[in-house]
């Protein structure tokens, strides 16, 4: 493919003006994205290669940003491990067989990622595809959920604030949940090297939950099954992005645990961040709520990310976390063209 802006940001080298692309950017505040999926759920949606393609491509298109990611779900996997994935309009997923108690953790059967989610890799194939034909400077983003937000989605039985259900079978069941973080480490990076395989230019791991860890629990519970992960996707040998959300105090954990691009959220300004993740490449930070804000205070919001960015080779500006619905499509495509300018 044509040198791409986004990949050689991923390698810390000079580039003409920052990259930029968003979490979420093929989601819900985009009319495209409503219309295929008013009938349609998003598992049943990540089940049409077709239509994954035709999703993925809807932002490259419609907002100009620098890289594409594919359009999925981080929990795909719960499907074919029979944990009972179910998502109810605008209430976000379900886990109908939650995992409670170590015997739960033995009845999970092998999942072979290149046969149980080949629909995630064809949609993946399929993407690639229609990219190289229509933007072939574009490259596409592979991703899969870490190990810890897995787990925590599977014990928790959907979305949690406080955490308290998956930290104490953590606590209580530590050989199962040494267990549990093996087999999704081993899920997870299997599933992130052969999306390179069959053609994403670079790889995210999601730990959208990890920060609500103390250091040292990520270091004993998390840790090596992130960096077992990350080892893993690392084999295909395309840039891997390890993000996660407020995760200030845990930087230099996830930074030992591994990736070449660090993601970091709002919550730490970019350059206390990079100051302590070292010699890496840094994903972020604007809060996605800034999309919501007049287009002024927005301005000066990213003028902000990339005044602390400073031109530093290795720099990709996104947001601290995914699109929130509702906000405006024009701010979207505002905010690539001030991140293109320089601001």
């Amino acid at each position: 493919m044509p040198e791409s802006v986004f990949l050689a940001a991923c390698r810390r080298e000079p580039t003409p003006h920052t990259p930029v692309w968003f979490m979420r950017q093929a989601g819900r505040y985009m009319p495209e994205y409503r219309a295929a999926k008013a009938e349609q759920s998003i598992l049943e949606l990540t089940r049409r290669p077709d239509l994954v393609a035709q999703i993925s491509l809807q932002p490259v298109e419609r907002l100009g940003v620098d890289a594409a990611i594919v359009f999925s779900d981080i929990l795909v996997p719960f499907e074919p491990l029979d944990l009972g994935l179910s998502y109810a309009e605008g209430e976000g997923p379900t886990i109908r067989r939650p995992i409670r108690r170590p015997a739960d953790v033995e009845r999970l059967r092998p999942v072979d990622p290149g046969r149980d989610l080949a629909h995630v890799l064809e949609g993946v194939r399929r993407t690639k595809a229609a990219l190289a034909q229509r933007f072939p400077a574009v490259p596409l983003i592979g991703f899969a959920g870490a190990p810890f937000t897995l787990a925590s989605y599977a014990i928790e039985g959907g979305t949690a604030r406080t955490f308290t259900t998956t930290k104490q079978f953590m606590y209580e069941h530590p050989e199962a949940w040494h267990d549990l973080m093996q087999l999704l480490a081993t899920l997870a990076g299997r599933l992130l090297a052969l999306q390179a395989a069959a053609g994403a230019d670079a790889l995210q791991l999601f730990d959208s939950w990890v920060g609500c860890l103390s250091p040292d629990d990520y270091r004993e519970y998390v840790l090596p099954y992130t960096r077992h992960a990350l080892a893993l996707a690392g084999e295909a040998g395309v840039p891997l992005i390890h993000f996660g959300t407020g995760t200030a105090t845990l930087l230099e954990a996830m930074a030992e645990a591994g990736g070449d691009v660090i993601g970091v959220d709002w919550r730490i300004p970019l350059d206390l961040a990079w100051e302590r993740i070292g010699d890496r490449a840094i994903q972020g930070n604007l809060d996605p709520a800034a999309l919501l804000a007049p287009r002024e205070e927005l301005g000066r919001r990213v003028r902000e990310v990339l005044r602390r960015a400073d031109r530093r080779p290795g720099h990709i500006f996104n947001l601290g976390h995914g699109i929130l619905p509702g906000t405006p499509v024009a701010n979207v495509q505002a905010v690539v063209a001030m991140v293109h300018q320089g601001a």
